[in-house]
């Protein structure tokens, strides 16, 4: 992993540990959204606005989502949307 996918992984965590309704913990990849962090369905759409919105994203389509429920794969979708972007 380079730089600056590192430091964008640091940021996916950081906003993620913001917005999450459990914050006792530091989210690890491993975590699932809504059974470990608390997530519901509306605060997951809020996390999706905020991450486009700080990287610079356009918007993600539903079945773009689908399947994403850990921290781990949340940090993977925004790093391979940059990628992409470049």
């Amino acid at each position: 992993m380079n730089q600056r996918s590192t430091d964008t992984a640091v940021r996916v965590r950081e906003l993620i540990h913001a917005m999450a309704p459990d914050q006792r913990a530091c989210p690890a990849d491993e975590h699932r959204l809504v059974q470990d962090l608390g997530f519901d369905s509306l605060r997951l759409m809020e996390l999706t606005v905020v991450l486009e919105r700080s990287f610079g994203l356009p918007r993600y389509r539903p079945d773009e989502l689908a399947g994403v429920w850990r921290v781990g794969e949340v940090v993977d979708l925004v790093t391979a949307a940059l990628e992409e972007r470049r």
